[in-house]
Protein backbone atom coordinates (compact mmCIF):
# COMPACT_ATOMS: atom_id res chain seq x y z
CA UNK A 1 0.00 0.00 0.00
CA UNK A 2 1.45 3.35 -1.01
CA UNK A 3 0.52 6.94 -0.36
CA UNK A 4 0.00 7.41 -4.10
CA UNK A 5 -2.56 4.58 -4.17
CA UNK A 6 -4.39 6.09 -1.22
CA UNK A 7 -4.28 9.52 -2.88
CA UNK A 8 -5.93 8.07 -5.99
CA UNK A 9 -8.61 6.39 -3.87
CA UNK A 10 -9.15 9.24 -1.37
CA UNK A 11 -7.64 12.53 -2.61
CA UNK A 12 -9.67 14.70 -0.19
CA UNK A 13 -8.34 12.92 2.89
CA UNK A 14 -4.89 11.72 1.84
CA UNK A 15 -3.68 15.01 0.36
CA UNK A 16 -0.23 13.70 -0.70
CA UNK A 17 0.97 11.98 -3.85
CA UNK A 18 4.21 10.72 -2.30
CA UNK A 19 5.52 9.91 1.14
CA UNK A 20 7.50 12.60 2.93
CA UNK A 21 11.19 12.60 2.09
CA UNK A 22 13.95 12.11 4.68
CA UNK A 23 14.79 15.81 4.29
CA UNK A 24 11.22 16.86 5.09
CA UNK A 25 11.09 14.40 8.00
CA UNK A 26 14.26 16.00 9.44
CA UNK A 27 12.82 19.49 9.02
CA UNK A 28 9.60 18.41 10.78
CA UNK A 29 11.48 17.00 13.76
CA UNK A 30 14.10 19.76 14.08
CA UNK A 31 13.63 22.20 16.94
CA UNK A 32 11.16 20.10 18.93
CA UNK A 33 13.65 18.78 21.51
CA UNK A 34 12.35 15.24 20.99
CA UNK A 35 15.38 13.96 22.90
CA UNK A 36 13.80 15.41 26.08
CA UNK A 37 10.13 14.71 25.34
CA UNK A 38 8.04 12.48 27.58
CA UNK A 39 5.12 12.22 25.13
CA UNK A 40 5.14 12.75 21.36
CA UNK A 41 2.16 12.58 18.98
CA UNK A 42 2.21 12.23 15.22
CA UNK A 43 -0.96 13.05 13.31
CA UNK A 44 -1.44 11.55 9.86
CA UNK A 45 1.69 9.39 9.77
CA UNK A 46 0.69 7.64 6.54
CA UNK A 47 3.24 4.91 5.82
CA UNK A 48 5.69 6.21 8.41
CA UNK A 49 8.69 8.09 7.02
CA UNK A 50 8.31 10.85 9.63
CA UNK A 51 7.58 8.18 12.25
CA UNK A 52 11.07 6.80 11.60
CA UNK A 53 12.65 10.24 12.10
CA UNK A 54 10.77 10.70 15.38
CA UNK A 55 11.87 7.28 16.63
CA UNK A 56 15.51 8.10 15.83
CA UNK A 57 15.37 11.33 17.88
CA UNK A 58 13.28 10.42 20.90
CA UNK A 59 14.77 9.10 24.13
CA UNK A 60 14.11 5.61 25.46
CA UNK A 61 10.94 5.56 27.54
CA UNK A 62 9.19 8.30 25.59
CA UNK A 63 5.53 7.61 24.87
CA UNK A 64 4.91 7.91 21.13
CA UNK A 65 1.35 7.89 19.77
CA UNK A 66 0.64 7.92 16.01
CA UNK A 67 -2.95 8.76 15.03
CA UNK A 68 -3.99 7.70 11.52
CA UNK A 69 -7.58 8.04 10.23
CA UNK A 70 -7.05 5.75 7.23
CA UNK A 71 -7.49 2.14 8.38
CA UNK A 72 -5.33 0.66 5.61
CA UNK A 73 -2.46 3.03 6.36
CA UNK A 74 -2.80 2.41 10.11
CA UNK A 75 -2.46 -1.33 9.45
CA UNK A 76 0.65 -0.77 7.31
CA UNK A 77 2.15 1.40 10.05
CA UNK A 78 1.40 -1.19 12.75
CA UNK A 79 3.14 -3.91 10.73
CA UNK A 80 6.10 -1.70 9.83
CA UNK A 81 6.75 -0.63 13.45
CA UNK A 82 5.46 -3.66 15.35
CA UNK A 83 8.79 -4.06 17.17
CA UNK A 84 9.23 -0.37 17.91
CA UNK A 85 7.80 1.76 20.76
CA UNK A 86 4.96 3.43 18.84
CA UNK A 87 1.24 3.16 19.61
CA UNK A 88 -0.67 3.29 16.32
CA UNK A 89 -4.23 4.49 16.85
CA UNK A 90 -6.77 4.25 14.02
CA UNK A 91 -8.90 7.30 14.73
CA UNK A 92 -9.49 10.92 13.79
CA UNK A 93 -7.09 13.64 14.93
CA UNK A 94 -10.22 15.51 16.04
CA UNK A 95 -10.39 13.09 18.97
CA UNK A 96 -6.80 13.67 20.10
CA UNK A 97 -7.86 14.95 23.53
CA UNK A 98 -9.73 11.65 24.09
CA UNK A 99 -6.82 9.55 22.82
CA UNK A 100 -3.98 11.21 24.78
CA UNK A 101 -4.57 12.73 28.18
CA UNK A 102 -1.62 15.12 27.95
CA UNK A 103 0.57 16.90 28.50
CA UNK A 104 2.15 16.28 25.11
CA UNK A 105 5.59 17.75 24.53
CA UNK A 106 5.51 17.65 20.72
CA UNK A 107 2.93 17.16 17.98
CA UNK A 108 4.16 16.46 14.45
CA UNK A 109 1.54 16.57 11.72
CA UNK A 110 1.31 15.28 8.19
CA UNK A 111 -2.37 16.22 7.85
CA UNK A 112 -3.58 17.84 4.60
CA UNK A 113 -4.64 21.12 6.21
CA UNK A 114 -5.56 22.91 2.98
CA UNK A 115 -8.13 20.30 1.94
CA UNK A 116 -9.74 19.92 5.37
CA UNK A 117 -13.00 21.81 5.87
CA UNK A 118 -12.50 24.78 8.22
CA UNK A 119 -14.65 23.28 11.05
CA UNK A 120 -12.59 20.05 10.99
CA UNK A 121 -9.33 22.01 10.92
CA UNK A 122 -10.50 24.10 13.88
CA UNK A 123 -11.52 21.02 15.91
CA UNK A 124 -8.13 19.41 15.28
CA UNK A 125 -6.25 22.57 16.29
CA UNK A 126 -8.45 22.81 19.40
CA UNK A 127 -7.62 19.18 20.26
CA UNK A 128 -3.90 19.87 19.82
CA UNK A 129 -4.19 22.90 22.08
CA UNK A 130 -6.01 20.83 24.70
CA UNK A 131 -3.15 18.33 25.07
CA UNK A 132 -0.02 20.30 24.15
CA UNK A 133 2.15 21.36 27.10
CA UNK A 134 2.45 25.18 27.43
CA UNK A 135 6.07 25.01 26.25
CA UNK A 136 5.38 22.24 23.74
CA UNK A 137 5.94 22.43 20.02
CA UNK A 138 3.86 21.70 16.94
CA UNK A 139 5.17 21.18 13.42
CA UNK A 140 3.43 20.56 10.14
CA UNK A 141 4.22 21.15 6.51
CA UNK A 142 2.70 22.85 3.49
CA UNK A 143 3.41 22.21 -0.16
CA UNK A 144 4.83 25.20 -1.97
CA UNK A 145 2.25 25.03 -4.77
CA UNK A 146 -0.62 25.46 -2.28
CA UNK A 147 0.97 28.05 0.04
CA UNK A 148 -0.72 31.00 -1.66
CA UNK A 149 -4.26 29.55 -1.49
CA UNK A 150 -6.87 31.01 0.88
CA UNK A 151 -7.06 27.80 3.00
CA UNK A 152 -3.26 27.81 3.43
CA UNK A 153 -3.21 31.50 4.37
CA UNK A 154 -6.11 30.95 6.79
CA UNK A 155 -4.29 28.02 8.37
CA UNK A 156 -1.09 30.04 8.85
CA UNK A 157 -3.15 32.83 10.45
CA UNK A 158 -4.81 30.30 12.78
CA UNK A 159 -1.38 29.07 13.88
CA UNK A 160 -0.25 32.65 14.50
CA UNK A 161 -3.28 33.24 16.71
CA UNK A 162 -2.69 30.05 18.71
CA UNK A 163 1.10 30.17 19.24
CA UNK A 164 3.43 32.92 20.47
CA UNK A 165 6.25 31.79 18.16
CA UNK A 166 5.62 30.76 14.57
CA UNK A 167 8.47 30.05 12.17
CA UNK A 168 8.49 28.94 8.56
CA UNK A 169 11.52 26.99 7.38
CA UNK A 170 13.23 27.49 4.08
CA UNK A 171 11.78 25.43 1.27
CA UNK A 172 12.65 21.74 1.40
CA UNK A 173 13.39 21.08 -2.26
CA UNK A 174 14.23 17.42 -1.64
CA UNK A 175 10.56 16.46 -1.34
CA UNK A 176 7.83 15.68 -3.86
CA UNK A 177 6.36 18.23 -4.13
CA UNK A 178 8.67 20.74 -2.43
CA UNK A 179 7.39 21.89 0.96
CA UNK A 180 8.19 24.07 3.93
CA UNK A 181 7.58 23.45 7.61
CA UNK A 182 5.54 25.54 10.02
CA UNK A 183 7.14 25.33 13.49
CA UNK A 184 4.83 26.64 16.22
CA UNK A 185 6.02 26.97 19.80
CA UNK A 186 4.59 28.18 23.11
CA UNK A 187 0.81 27.96 22.74
CA UNK A 188 -1.26 30.95 23.80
Amino acid sequence: MSIFQEFLLHPRTTGAVAASSPALARALTDGLRLEHARTVVELGPGTGPVTAAILRRMAPGTRFVAVEANGRLAAVLRRRYRLRPVEVIHDSAERLADIVDGPVDAVVSGLPWTVLPRPVRTRILDAIGAVLAPDGGFTTFAYVHAAWTPPARDFAAELGARFRTLERTPLVWANLPPAFVHRALHRR
